[in-house]
């Protein structure tokens, strides 16, 4: 297959590469399920949909990358979200994958595995990162590159997770981002229904330096502004906060407001 031309085209199939890569896996595996808790997997990939913000801090969803609900059913996904986003201000544009899972399920497909069997060589070896969030608390996340026909993408992934029993939650959420080393299944294993977040950005196009910054400036507004706009949802038990305006846990970040629910965001399923 002839690789895709220009910016859009290629981080859109990337992020459809990704996503496809993780729903094949959900069927083979045949582990898709939340029996027996409680619904709670469900819950947490309705609250993805609705919640997941499609503007913050100057981004701005620029598309959607269209994943087909049938193949979704059959894996048994209990939410998931497929943009493109772009940077008014700088030009960048960076694409999002994201879905809810079980523990096992999240931890079973990554990058190194899906883009070599796609063709692409890696360029810079996977390894671990800590990201500053807007809000003062951090994020680790892999981050790696592959490399194919001419094009390099620079891909960060991260885990969202519930906190462990007596660590409270924080501004980003009822999670905490993490990139665990060693064996992801075992560090997610007892941790609840799992955000597995991808975030893909062409080095080719931006430059690794310039890439990496923007793929940093990227995921540290990305996540507060996730964890505020999932409190602030009402089936959250949280009072839902004006579309523009900053939540008053976090007064000051005029920069960063609070995002439109699902039902402004074309393409994605309805909770």
């Amino acid at each position: 297959m002839k690789p895709p031309v220009g910016p859009v085209p290629s981080l859109l199939a990337a992020a459809a590469l990704m996503a496809g890569a993780t729903i094949v896996q959900g069927i083979w595996t045949e582990r898709w399920t939340s029996a027996e808790d409680g619904g709670r997997l469900e819950r947490a990939g309705r609250l993805l949909e609705r919640a997941f913000p499609d503007r913050f801090a100057g981004w701005e969803t620029r598309a959607n990358v269209p994943t087909d609900p049938r193949e979704l059913e059959r894996a048994g996904a209990a939410g998931h979200v497929s943009r493109l986003y772009r940077n008014a201000g700088s030009g960048a544009e960076a694409s999002v994958f994201v879905v809810c899972a079980t523990p096992k399920d999240a931890s079973s497909h990554t990058p190194d595995r899906c883009y070599l069997a796609a063709g692409f060589e890696i360029r810079e070896t996977e390894h671990r990162e800590l990201i500053p969030l807007a809000d003062g608390r951090q994020a680790e996340a892999f981050v790696a590159t592959f490399a194919k026909g001419g094009q390099t993408l620079r891909i960060f992934w991260t885990y969202g997770v519930e906190p462990r029993a007596g660590e409270a939650a924080g501004a980003t959420g009822p999670w905490e981002w993490i990139a665990p080393p060693g064996i992801a299944r075992i560090a997610l294993s007892g941790r609840g229904p799992v955000y597995k977040l991808y975030v893909i950005l062409d080095d080719t196009r931006l430059g690794s330096g310039r890439a990496q910054r923007e793929g940093f400036a990227f995921i540290g507004e990305l996540l507060p502004a996730f964890g505020r706009s999932a409190a602030a949802d009402p089936g959250a038990g949280a009072p839902k906060q004006p579309a523009d305006e900053p939540p008053a846990a976090a007064p000051g970040r005029d920069g960063l407001r609070k995002d439109a629910a699902s039902a402004k965001n074309p393409g994605v399923a309805p909770a």
